[in-house]
């Protein structure tokens, strides 16, 4: 029901429907019907309103008790985030949505729209809250994306932070006088250089760690150079991301793994999720997840950019996965290009992975020559059982997407 257009609005009646009733005269708008019927709409229209009235007003009061903890969470430096209990509440509130004869996706919707407004609250209260009061913390790489972001946070939450550039090397031991904390935030080609020509000047005791989106080579420069604690970070999101709610932080343990705790605690506190891994299988994986992922959209789009396809005209005709598909190709393009290129080709490991990759689809462009559908077919089998029930999964979470994109477009 749209209650924002008045009752003077005019409703069109579908073709199909003329077509089924025709003994009945269409009714074309609100004023057309009899006055009873006018006042009736309006009485329900009004208990409407009344009732979502109701709803804002309880939204508040809850969100009253949400501040009660966020101050209690805040006092005992516990995580936003407890995803045991919101699903515990996800199926709470399925069951009575069904038992009240409502639809429980609709209710499960609602309440994770609500549970996220409410994390995002807590976060931004709690990143104000520093899990080692009174520490320093140098950002080397301070001006670049992520340097802000995390300069932003820790500076948030009451440290003293310092950002060093490039130009600041001939200052570097004022940046690295009683540091606990040291944070490499730079391009991955320097990455290994900079680590090697910080760690001299970086007091004893200071954590040493890294954003870089390769483990293995900072890893080793790390614990080569520096004789303190040091840990690996990879935080899968950029620095366009307005919360670490749920956000996932790879990590890689390398030296006194107590000394480090605090930094993982802090991490935590706002809202993002740690995933343990050793520096091998991290790269193993991201090869994966970001670099072929990467070069397979880039290659998509250079292709429609050689053909000059009109995207406009594309959308026109676009079903909903599609429009999707596009919006992830559109976005790796609006973003900075150096980026990248630093991710696709950080490692000869990376480079016989794309090599791969290619030979894989040249084999399918044989067998798009022999026009052989049944190996296409029985290709299509064959990785369909080795997806498994992630496909299921995979359907579910599409899905929604295309239903969220065809609500919002």
């Amino acid at each position: 029901m749209n209650q924002g257009r008045g009752l003077n609005s005019r409703c069109e009646v579908p073709e199909a429907m003329k077509e089924k009733h025709p003994q009945q005269t269409p009714v074309t708008a609100v004023s057309d019907l009899p006055q009873p019927v006018v006042n009736q709409l309006g009485t329900l229209r009004e208990n409407i309103d009344a009732i979502d009235r109701q709803i804002i007003a309880l939204l508040a009061k809850r969100r009253q008790e949400v501040d009660a903890i966020c101050t209690l969470k805040k006092s005992h430096n516990l995580a936003v985030c407890h995803p045991g209990r919101e699903e515990d509440i996800v199926s709470d509130r399925r069951a009575r949505g069904a038992e009240a004869g409502l639809d429980p996706d609709y209710v499960e919707e609602l309440f994770r729209c609500i549970m996220h407004r409410s994390r995002a609250e807590q976060a931004d209260r709690i990143a104000r809250k520093g899990t080692f009061p009174g520490a320093r913390v140098l950002i080397v790489g301070g001006s670049g994306g992520m340097g802000q972001y995390f300069l932003s946070y820790f500076s948030n939450a009451g440290y003293e932070v310092r950002s060093m550039r490039s130009t600041d090397w001939p200052k570097v031991d004022t940046f690295c006088r009683d540091i606990n904390l040291a944070i490499i935030s730079v391009p991955i080609d320097v990455t290994v250089s900079v680590i090697g020509k910080i760690a001299p000047h970086l007091p004893p005791t200071c954590v040493l760690t890294d954003l870089t989106s390769t483990k293995r080579q900072p890893m080793d420069a790390m614990l080569t150079t520096h004789p303190g604690p040091v840990v690996g970070l990879h935080p899968l999101f950029g620095p366009t991301t307005s919360s670490m709610d749920r956000q996932i932080v790879a990590v890689t343990e390398g030296r006194d793994p107590a000394a480090c705790q605090w930094v993982m605690d802090q991490l935590r506190l706002w809202g993002a999720v740690m995933v343990r891994t050793d520096p091998d299988e991290h790269d193993e994986i991201m090869a994966i997840v970001q670099c072929l992922r990467h070069f397979a959209t880039f290659a998509f789009g250079r292709f429609l950019c050689q053909r000059q396809l009109d995207l406009t005209r594309s959308l026109a005709f676009s079903s909903p996965i599609y429009r999707l598909e596009l919006a992830m190709v559109g976005r790796l393009f609006a973003q900075d290009a150096s980026l990248y290129s630093e991710i696709i080709f950080a490692s000869p490991e990376r480079i016989a992975l794309l090599k791969s990759y290619l030979a894989s689809l040249a084999e399918n462009l044989e067998m798009l020559e022999r026009m052989d559908k049944k190996a296409f077919k029985d290709q299509f089998a064959k990785i369909a059982e080795w997806f498994g029930p992630f496909s299921k999964q995979a359907m579910q979470e599409s899905t929604f997407l295309i239903d969220k994109l065809i609500e919002r477009f």
